[in-house]
C-alpha cells in the first residue's frame, strides 16, 4: 500500500530548524580544529568538469606545484576538474593539500591528491565557504562556472565591505576573464555601483609565475593570520 505523502506543518519545519543548528554548530568546529593548524594557504577554484590533459587543467596543477615551493599550502573544494589539479599539483609538490569537500547531487566526489588527515566534509555551503575565506591567504581562481563566481564574488564584498582583511584576488587566464571584467569597468563602474579603486583588489594573469610573484609581493613584510 503506497504511504500517503507527508506534508511538513510549520511548528514541525521550525523545531526542524532548531535542531538543524547544533549540526552547523559541529560543522565549525570541526572546520577550525582541523584547518586551524594547516598554516598559510592559498584556494584554488575552478570548474569541476575540467578533464585532466585540459590546458586549464595542467595550468592548475603547474600553479598548485608553484605555490606549495613557495611555502604555502593549497586548499581546494576536494572534487574532480580544477579541484583535483590544485591538490595533486600540491601533492607532487610534497606540501600541504586540503580539501573542503561538499555533498553534492553530481560532479562531486572526493579526489585523491589530498593528505588523508586534511578533507573535510560539509553539509552547508555557507559554512564551507567561511573555511575558504578564514583560512586562505589568497584566491587564485582558474575559468569556472557559477559556483567558481560565487566564491571570487563573496571574497571580493568581503574585502570591500571591510569584514574580512585584504588578500591577493588572482583570475588565472585573461581571455576567460577579459569579458566579464569589461562589464564591471564598463557598466558597473560606468553607473557608480562600484568605486574605481575596487578593482585594485582583482588581478589577471596567465602564468604561474605571476600568481607566486603577485602572493609573495603582498606578503613581503607583513604577517599572516587567519582572517575573521
Amino acid at each position: 500500500m503506497r504511504k500517503e505523502q507527508h506534508h511538513k506543518g510549520w511548528n514541525e519545519i521550525k523545531t526542524n530548524d532548531s535542531w538543524a543548528i547544533f549540526k552547523i554548530m559541529g560543522e565549525f568546529v570541526m572546520g577550525y580544529e582541523k584547518l586551524g593548524t594547516i598554516g598559510p594557504c592559498v584556494s584554488v577554484f575552478g570548474s569541476a568538469r575540467t578533464k585532466p590533459g585540459d590546458t586549464y587543467y595542467e595550468l592548475a596543477v603547474a600553479i598548485a606545484h608553484s605555490i606549495s615551493e613557495a611555502g604555502y599550502g593549497v586548499i581546494t573544494g576536494g572534487g574532480p576538474g580544477i579541484m583535483e589539479a590544485g591538490n595533486k599539483g600540491a601533492h607532487l609538490a610534497g606540501g600541504t593539500s586540503v580539501g573542503l569537500n561538499i555533498d553534492l547531487p553530481f560532479e562531486q566526489h572526493d579526489n585523491p591528491y589530498i593528505d588523508s588527515d586534511k578533507s573535510l566534509d560539509f553539509d552547508y555551503f555557507f559554512v564551507r565557504k567561511v573555511m575558504f575565506v578564514k583560512y586562505s591567504q589568497g584566491f587564485v581562481v582558474m575559468p569556472g562556472g557559477f559556483g567558481t563566481l560565487d566564491e571570487l564574488f563573496e571574497a571580493i564584498t568581503l574585502i570591500q565591505t571591510n569584514k574580512i582583511e585584504k588578500f591577493p584576488i588572482i583570475l588565472v587566464v585573461s581571455d576567460f576573464w577579459n569579458g566579464l571584467m569589461d562589464w564591471i569597468k564598463n557598466t558597473m563602474l560606468e553607473v557608480k555601483n562600484i568605486s574605481p579603486h575596487d578593482l585594485d583588489l582583482i588581478h589577471i594573469v596567465d602564468t604561474k609565475e605571476e600568481v607566486v610573484d603577485i602572493i609573495d609581493s603582498f606578503y613581503k613584510g607583513r604577517s599572516l593570520s587567519p582572517n575573521f
